[in-house]
């Protein structure tokens, strides 16, 4: 049996009916979704992008701000180096002033015992030369003219 034409003609219609249905209900929100799921994805593509794009600047900022750190930890160090010398010669400054000054007190000292030695050996021995002399001459000489005597023989030695 074959089917009739009017059996194919009955079909082809349907047919053509159903393609129209898709066509106009169906075709046009699939189009718009697959539209839509390509933009997200182009979105999504365009994002993981700018991302990836951000995180190799973030990472180029970190790897920067690590150098202007480790060089900063450098010029810390050769400051705080700096300083100590700095120290260490201001010390050895101090200590050489310090030294000067001492050394010039007890040179100072020296000399004003030396004078004040010098001092009471001339008395000393103004006052042997005028025993020695009493002796000699077997008198006491004025007291005054004794005085002026010994200060002269001060003066002279």
């Amino acid at each position: 049996m074959l089917p009739s034409i009017w059996t194919l003609i009955g079909q082809a219609g349907t047919f053509l009916v159903f393609i129209w249905a898709v066509m106009k209900f169906v075709w046009p929100p699939m189009t718009q979704a697959m539209e839509e799921r390509r933009q997200k994805i182009a979105e999504g593509l365009a994002q993981s992008e700018e991302a990836e794009q951000a995180l190799d600047r973030a990472r180029a900022e970190a790897e920067d701000v690590i150098r202007q750190a480790r060089q900063k930890a450098g010029e810390i160090i050769d400051q705080a180096g700096k300083r100590g010398t700095q120290i260490v010669e201001q010390a050895k400054e101090e200590a050489l002033s310090e030294r000067d000054r001492q050394v010039a007190a007890a040179e100072a000292e020296i000399r004003l015992a030396t004078n004040q030695a010098r001092e009471a050996l001339r008395e000393r021995l103004a006052e042997l030369a005028v025993a020695g002399a009493s002796r000699v001459i077997e008198k006491e000489i004025d007291a005054k003219a004794h005085r002026d005597m010994l200060d002269k023989l001060a003066a002279e030695l």
